[in-house]
């Protein structure tokens, strides 16, 4: 999963204001006031559409029609250059792309095989370090965002953090710091460009990750959260670098499995899946990333 670099953006359209498409584009400075006036004439005189005549008058593009259209139907997404979010994200800049077809393939399946039945927390866990499980995990946060879920993505890697710098966040208080009882659910920020996305980053990176997710506050944490938000992903680090995730797994009771093609081994596949049956999570699935 690829791509570019962020600053304006496409906000869900606020209850009241103008959902037009003429209304949507000269909210998001895409026509001044005054060409739109000329759009109007344009579009009285041949009986087209707003959009149309925009077109015809060389004053936007398809890409900004389609982009006022998503944002009418509050599924707002990203063009390249806006932002400051990583140019991998390609559910915000690629909403259409093949490979976020699957990704809400994968979504649809976890909507019915696990969130469906009432649970809220699910892992996000790759076999082997570099496997690519962040980046998925920030990209399986975007689409669930984007199916109007309540959406929280926990960065539960406490070694090697990187949904601050997927989502271009400041890594100050976070999840290590909420645990420690420095820090409460202020500490989650709000991704505006989202339809509902919200993201706890890592916080503070501690000495001793494994023993301060083992504890009760992780467990007390994990209900708190599951009860203000419907979609609750953790990115945990990999069985690879520690039992960091078995603790999340563990009270999460969900996992998803990252593997990447051609890199993660068979044998290493099953060996996590026993890890995780062992301490009573269930392994909902694995799905393979190529890069």
């Amino acid at each position: 999963m690829n791509h570019p670099a962020l600053s304006n953006t496409i906000r869900p359209q606020a209850r009241g204001g103008d959902s037009s498409i003429g209304g949507l584009l000269l909210e998001s400075g895409k026509i001044t006031p005054e060409n739109a006036e000329r759009v109007l004439r344009m579009q009285k005189e041949l009986g087209i559409r707003f959009g149309e005549a925009a077109q015809r008058l060389g004053l936007i593009t398809e890409a900004d029609i389609q982009q006022v259209l998503a944002r009418q139907f509050d599924y707002p997404y990203l063009q390249q250059g806006q932002g400051k979010y990583s140019a991998r994200l390609l559910a915000a800049y690629q909403p259409f792309s093949p490979q976020v077809e699957v990704l809400r393939a994968i979504r649809s399946q976890l909507m019915l095989r696990w969130f469906a039945l009432g649970r809220k927390s699910l892992v996000i866990m790759g076999v082997d370090s570099g496997d690519g499980a962040s980046l998925f995990a920030a990209n399986l946060a975007v689409v669930f965002s984007q199916l109007g879920e309540h959406t929280l993505l926990v960065d539960a890697n406490l070694r090697t953090p990187s949904q601050h710098q997927i989502f271009d966040l400041k890594n100050k208080q976070g999840l290590s710091d909420v645990l420690a009882g420095r820090a409460d659910l202020d500490a989650i920020a709000k991704i505006d460009e989202f339809v509902d996305l919200h993201i706890l980053e890592a916080g503070t990176l501690p000495p001793n990750p494994q023993e301060l997710l083992s504890r009760t506050a992780f467990t007390d944490l994990n209900a708190r959260l599951e009860s203000h938000f419907d979609v609750v992903l953790y990115d945990a680090a990999s069985l690879s670098a520690g039992s960091d995730a078995l603790a999340i797994a563990a009270r999460a009771g969900g996992v998803l499995l990252v593997t990447r093609r051609n890199e993660t081994l068979v044998a290493d596949l099953n060996a996590a899946s026993e890890q995780l049956s062992q301490i009573g999570a269930d392994v909902v699935g694995s799905v393979m990333v190529e890069f």
